[in-house]
C-alpha cells in the first residue's frame, strides 16, 4: 500500500494507472518517431497530446471502476466497462490527435497507435482483474495468533485481496483454543523471525486478543520489524488495505494514541473554503436539471417539490435538510420512521429516476451553503435511527465530529443501506474518513462519486 495525503492506495491500482499513463505516450512517441523522418512532427508536441488523451482515458477509467479493487465482479460486468471506456475514448482520441494539425496520414497514424495501445491495456486490465498476479505483484503475510481473532482476519484477508498469500498461523504463547485449520499452524519450534526469514514474509500481522502480562513477543516481533518485516496491528491492517476502521479490531486506546482525527483551525478553514466554492459551481450548474425536476415532480405528485426533515449534524446539533421529494405525500402517514429500502413502494416513478442518478440530493447544497453540512462527511441520519445505532453500536456517535456530507466515503465504496447491519459496514467506512480526511481525500471522494452515479452504484 502506498500512502498519499493520509489516503492508502494498492500498490496495484498505483501500478495500473502508471502503465496506462506511460504506455499510451510510449507508442504515440514510437508511432511519431516511426513518421517523423519526413519532419511532420515535433516531438514535444506529440507528446504533450499524448498525455492528455493518456490522463483523460484515466479518467474515464477511474469513473467507471476498472481500477477499483472489486473482487465480486464477474468477467463480463468487467468487459462492459472496458468496452465502454473504449468507446468513449474513440471520440476523444479523434478530438486530441486532430489538434495536432498535421497531415491526415501521420493523424490517423498517431490516432491509430493510441487507440491500439488504450485496446491493451484494457485487455490486460480485463484478464489480471479476473486472474490471479504473478510473483511481482504476491504480498505474503504471516498471522501471528491462532485464536477467533485470527480466523477472523485470515477469512477477510482472503475475501478482500487475492494478491495476498497467508503463509501460516504462527501461535501465541497465550492462545488456550486453536481455531483456525491445523493445517496452517506453523511450529513454535523455531522463533518468530527465524519462521519469518524461512517463509520469506513481507509483512506479520498481530491477531491477538489479550495483549497485557507479556502475552506478546515484543523482543521477537521488533527483531521482525528491524530486518525489514513489516509489523501490523488488526486495526491499521485494516485501516490500509480495506480502507475502514473494523469495530471488531478497535480499541479505545488505539482511538486515542494512534495518528488521526485531526480537527485543526486550518483544516476547518481550508474545508470550509472548499465547500463554499465548490457547491456555489455545482448550485449554478445544477440549475436547469433541478428546475426541469422540480416541474416533473410537480406534474405527478403535486406539491411539494423539496422535502425537509430533521437531521443529526455537528456535535449532535439538530438542523433541517432539504431534498426533492421522492416518495408519495403519505409515505409516513403513520408517524412512524422507517428506512427507506430498495425497492421502496413508496417511491413516485420520478423519485426512483432522480434517486439513481442522485439528483434528489442535490438541494442539499444549500444545506452545505448554509453551513450544516460538508461536501463530503458521513451522511447525516434521523434522530430516531442515531438514538437507536449508538445505543447498538459502539463508537458510532464519533462521526458526528465532523460535519455530515452530501457525499461520503461509506457511500463510494458500500451500497446503500437499510439495516442496522449496513450502518455497521457505513460506520467503519466513516471512521476511516473522520481520522484521515484532508482535502486530498474529499478531491477523491468527490471524483469517486461521479463514478458511482455513472454506473448505479448503490442506487436506491
Amino acid at each position: 500500500m502506498i500512502k498519499v495525503f493520509n489516503h492508502w492506495f494498492h500498490r496495484k491500482t498505483v501500478a495500473q494507472v502508471a502503465v496506462d499513463l506511460m504506455f499510451p505516450v510510449a507508442c504515440v512517441l514510437f508511432a511519431a518517431a516511426w513518421i517523423g523522418h519526413s519532419g511532420h512532427l515535433a516531438v514535444e508536441k506529440v507528446a504533450f497530446y499524448a498525455v492528455i488523451f493518456a490522463v483523460t482515458t484515466i479518467v474515464f477509467n477511474a469513473w467507471l471502476g476498472i481500477y477499483q479493487r472489486v473482487h465480486s465482479r464477474t468477467r463480463t460486468e468487467t468487459r462492459a466497462r472496458a468496452v465502454l471506456s473504449l468507446y468513449l475514448a474513440i471520440p476523444l482520441a479523434y478530438v486530441v490527435f486532430s489538434l495536432l494539425s498535421v497531415e491526415e496520414v501521420d493523424q490517423g497514424f498517431l490516432l491509430l497507435s493510441g487507440m491500439a495501445a488504450l485496446f491493451a491495456t484494457l485487455v490486460r486490465r480485463v484478464h489480471s482483474a479476473h486472474s490471479r498476479s504473478g510473483s511481482l505483484m504476491r504480498h505474503r503475510v504471516l498471522v501471528f495468533g491462532v485464536g477467533d481473532e485470527a480466523e477472523n482476519v485470515g477469512r477477510v484477508l482472503r475475501k478482500s485481496d487475492p494478491d495476498i498469500e497467508i503463509v501460516g498461523f504462527y501461535p501465541c504463547a497465550t492462545d488456550t483454543e486453536i481455531v483456525v485449520p491445523s493445517q496452517v499452524v506453523l511450529s513454535r519450534q523455531m522463533s518468530l523471525p527465524d519462521t519469518a526469514h524461512a517463509l520469506k514474509v513481507d509483512e506479520i500481522i498481530v491477531a491477538v486478543r489479550e495483549r497485557r502480562g507479556g502475552a506478546l513477543p515484543l523482543r521477537e516481533l521488533l527483531d521482525c520489524k528491524l530486518s525489514g518485516v513489516r509489523v501490523l496491528d488488526l486495526a491499521s491492517y485494516f485501516e490500509r488495505a480495506l480502507g475502514q476502521l473494523r469495530l471488531d479490531s478497535l480499541r479505545v486506546g488505539w482511538l486515542i494514541f494512534g495518528e488521526g482525527f485531526r480537527q485543526s483551525w486550518r483544516r476547518t478553514t481550508i474545508k470550509r473554503f472548499f465547500d463554499v466554492v465548490v457547491a456555489s459551481m455545482l448550485l449554478l450548474l445544477a440549475m436547469p436539471v433541478m428546475l426541469v425536476t422540480a416541474l416533473l415532480i410537480i406534474l405527478e405528485d403535486g406539491f411539494p417539490v423539496f422535502y425537509r426533515q430533521e437531521r443529526v449534524g455537528l456535535d449532535g446539533r439538530l438542523f433541517k435538510v432539504i431534498k426533492f421529494r421522492s416518495m408519495r405525500n403519505d409515505a409516513e402517514s403513520d408517524g412512524k420512521p422507517r428506512w427507506a429500502s430498495t425497492n421502496d413502494d413508496r417511491v413516485t416513478r420520478v423519485g426512483r429516476v432522480i434517486r439513481k442518478l442522485r439528483i434528489d440530493e442535490l438541494p442539499q447544497l444549500c444545506n452545505v451553503l448554509a453551513g450544516d453540512m460538508s461536501l463530503v462527511g458521513p451522511r447525516p441520519e434521523r434522530p430516531y435511527f442515531v438514538d437507536q445505532l449508538t445505543r447498538d453500536i459502539p463508537f458510532y456517535a464519533v462521526r458526528h465530529s465532523v460535519k455530515p456530507g452530501l457525499t461520503g466515503w461509506a457511500q463510494v465504496c458500500y451500497h446503500y443501506g437499510s439495516t442496522v447491519d449496513d450502518s455497521v459496514q457505513k460506520l467503519q467506512y466513516d471512521l476511516y474518513y473522520v481520522k484521515n480526511h484532508t482535502l486530498f481525500v474529499d478531491i477523491v471522494i468527490l471524483f469517486q462519486t461521479v463514478g458511482v452515479v455513472l454506473t448505479g452504484k448503490g442506487a436506491r
